[in-house]
């Protein structure tokens, strides 16, 4: 039985390295059996979430559909000024519209996070916060984690990597939401 897998990150700007380890990561999970969907740049790009307003741009619906459908999820932000972009912030405030289902919020799905900024510091502070903004929506961020310095490694437009420490990790993310979702742990 197939997993979707939903990746979600980068930034407004097509092609960003937030993207493109979002894609790296995406590629381990597919390379796990898990259908991957993936939101990004323009697709992130929605009013403020607010509690009080019902109506929902189409962006907001797909996200909120895809994420609803996801058996594991992939977050990927740049580190805008030590913290998780407010692209990224903004897109996983709309799983405040999961509370009321049956699997509310991400409650049971791994969710892989990578933090990625020019620079240590900023890498590090954004995948801590990735981590606990998934722990505050129920799910279960995967053993690795990923904090990428952008001014050291760079990646390719597929999210390849010619730092095979960098690509080995990014891959296996996407292999542990994978297995995580297909039942399959077997703590890689």
């Amino acid at each position: 039985m197939a997993v979707t897998v939903v990746g979600i990150g980068g930034s407004v700007r097509a092609d960003s390295q937030s993207e493109r380890a979002l894609q790296a990561v995406l590629a381990g999970a597919r390379d796990s059996g898990a259908k991957v969907q993936v939101i990004t740049g323009d697709e992130l790009i929605m009013p403020f979430f607010d509690t009080s307003v019902s109506e929902r741009t189409a962006n907001a619906r797909t996200l909120v559909r895809a994420l609803r459908g996801a058996d594991g999820v992939v977050l990927a932000s740049p580190g805008y000024h030590g913290t998780v972009s407010g692209l990224v912030k903004n897109a996983l405030d709309y799983a405040e519209d999961l509370r009321e289902d049956e699997r509310p919020y991400l409650q049971g799905r791994a969710v892989g996070c990578v933090g990625i900024a020019h620079g240590w510091q900023a890498t590090v502070t954004t995948l801590q916060a990735l981590r606990s903004v998934a722990h505050a929506l129920r799910g279960w961020p995967t053993p690795l984690g990923a904090a990428v310095n952008s001014a050291e490694t760079g990646l390719g437009p597929g999210g390849e990597c010619a730092d095979a420490k960098v690509a080995s990790t990014l891959h296996t993310i996407g292999v542990q939401v994978a297995e995580f979702a297909l039942g399959n742990w077997h703590g890689h």
